[in-house]
């Protein structure tokens, strides 16, 4: 007699999921095209430091999770999507031996510490970043223009500088957007904002096709809309009315949103599924809370742009953002004081 045995469990029955693979990989699919932008607009020097950051990300997880005793974690992809953020926030010219040290700092410090993916508080380009920034202040506020005549052809004179050397200064090197309105008012037109037709950070490319790699996300859903467009709209709506107030003072809410790394960051950065909220109000609340530092930074703050620093101060609050907006309960009642 053949015994058949029924299987009973709980919701949800999922048929067909999505693995984090699948995710991390599309995420990188997204992420091409504007990498392959930014290489096209600065060049042979560009590509070196992509390169670089997403081989220090990959070779310190690769080594990291041996000596951890577990499995390489390298086939799931975050590594690579951490290298190439962590390259995009870069200067084009930045130096290779300090674009790999950003690489290993951004798994090992801003990832292992916290017990590897699935675990960090807070995203992990953005701590290689910031680690980056207090330790080569010069470096890595060092720019030149994008779509130079011999990008092709020759590196920039800082790209390979010997470890622990001051890098030499390109003569050609300018400001960016932000810089140049934050300290002598000067503003940028916006379909060079747009396309990407500045100098500034390899990831202050075209917007059009960050925006576009976000929209591929969403409709795989594999990115919660709510975050982009509550940082978005926080940004063009103060941003706004400080416009209203003082047009001469305050830069438009237009200049603003495809100026810098703002369009990276929201789209790319602050939508970490590790460190942003889960609940639906919650979302809105810290993409609201990132536009707002975000315009706080830039207009008050000693450095032109404050992308960087307006998600991290979000990551680091968005458990708590989680605990004060938790759902009610189906079926429950909210708690009464008891007299």
């Amino acid at each position: 007699m053949l015994n058949k045995t029924l299987n009973i469990s709980t919701s949800p029955h999922i048929v067909k999921g999505v693995g984090t693979n699948d995710i991390m990989r599309n995420v990188v699919l997204a992420l091409l095209p504007v990498a392959a932008f930014a290489v096209y607009s600065f060049g042979l020097s560009a590509l070196v430091v992509l390169l670089t950051t997403t081989a220090a990300c990959v070779l310190t997880e690769h080594f990291l999770s041996k000596k951890t005793k577990n499995g390489s974690t390298v086939s799931d992809w975050s590594a690579v999507i951490t290298g190439l953020l962590l390259g995009l926030t870069l200067p084009p010219n930045f130096p290779v031996w300090m674009a790999f040290a950003g690489g290993v700092i951004a798994i090992a410090l801003g990832k292992f510490v916290f017990g590897g993916l699935g675990y960090n508080v807070f995203n992990p380009a953005l701590v290689g970043r910031a680690v980056l920034q207090a330790a080569f202040p010069v470096a890595i506020t060092t720019w030149f223009p994008a779509f130079g005549p011999e990008r092709f052809s020759s590196f920039s004179v800082a790209t390979f500088t010997a470890p622990f050397m001051e890098p030499a200064t390109d003569g050609f090197t300018g400001a960016t957007p932000l810089a140049a309105f934050k300290f002598d008012k000067i503003t940028t037109e916006t379909s060079d904002l747009a396309l990407g037709i500045i100098s500034g950070s390899t990831g202050e490319t075209c917007a059009v096709l960050i925006l576009l790699g976000g929209l591929y996300l969403v409709a795989r859903n594999m990115m919660n809309w709510r975050i982009p467009v509550s940082i978005l709209l926080t940004v063009f709506v103060v941003s706004g009315a400080l416009y209203l107030v003082d047009s001469q003072a305050y830069p438009s809410p237009v200049f603003m949103l495809f100026s810098g790394g703002l369009m990276l960051g929201a789209v790319f950065m602050a939508t970490d599924m590790v460190a942003s909220p889960i609940t639906p109000a919650g979302v809105w609340v810290y993409g609201a809370l990132i536009g707002l530092l975000v315009v706080v930074i830039r207009i008050w703050g000693g450095l032109p742009e404050g992308v960087m620093y307006a998600i991290l101060l979000a990551n680091a609050v968005s458990p708590h953002i989680d605990n004060a907006i938790r759902p009610r309960v189906y079926g429950t009642q909210k708690s009464k004081l008891v007299n």
